[in-house]
């Protein structure tokens, strides 16, 4: 796989002439809990209070709707961002989607999901799951599924921002989630967890060298 340029220096270069849109692309990792604390809250304060669901099945519900998001997360990850569209402008959009973090993985303002992405993202996922699941499941799932996307977004603003040498686990992830920037990106999708990599066999090369030879 060919290498591209990757800049380790703390900077936010400009993508827009437009000063209006070069400052949406620009987020304050507090934006998402800001805008989703207060969702995941009021799903889950009406699904106490508006449905019959007990409060386990709403645990029940809201832990089913955090493994959900994992699974979107890796799938978009994967066959969204990483698409490699053959045409000029489908290739501009990608590199503004995505291709931008990977030249620049540590500039400060650009790691967590802009809200012009995310909103739209999150009506989607609503109307898909109350179309599908209805109301009253889709109140405490769709909380957990948010939450999950939280975790992502805090998960992976820390990886690229913070040492986290203080936790073994949050070390790890980001070692992880650096073998898929400097080693090779088509392996290890995953940013908050790495389940689903493991599931669809995305490890990266390197952690399989390791276990051969911890076995060996």
């Amino acid at each position: 796989m060919a290498k591209r340029y990757v800049s380790n220096e703390r900077i936010t270069p400009q993508l827009f002439a437009n000063p209006l849109m070069e400052k949406l692309s620009h987020v304050h990792p507090s934006v998402p809990l800001i805008l989703y604390i207060p969702v995941i809250t009021y799903c889950l304060y009406l699904a106490a209070t508006r449905t019959d669901l007990g409060a386990g099945h709403i645990v029940l519900l809201f832990f089913v709707g955090i493994v959900a998001w994992t699974l979107a997360e890796y799938a978009i990850h994967r066959f969204v961002f990483h698409y490699e569209p053959k045409s000029r402008l489908g290739q501009r959009i990608h590199f503004l989607a995505h291709g931008v973090h990977h030249d620049y993985p540590r500039d400060p303002l650009r790691l967590v999901m802009p809200p012009v992405i995310s909103i739209p993202l999150a009506i989607f996922f609503y109307v898909l799951f109350k179309a599908v699941l209805g109301i009253t499941v889709t109140l405490p799932f769709y909380a957990g599924f948010v939450f999950g996307y939280l975790c992502y977004d805090m998960i992976h603003y820390a990886t690229h921002h913070f040492s986290l040498k203080e936790s073994k686990v949050a070390l790890w992830l980001k070692q992880y989630h650096s073998l898929h920037h400097y080693q090779d990106e088509r392996y290890a999708y995953g940013v908050s967890n790495p389940l689903w990599d493991y599931v669809f066999r995305t490890t990266p090369k390197v952690l399989h060298s390791k276990a051969s030879k911890d076995t060996a």
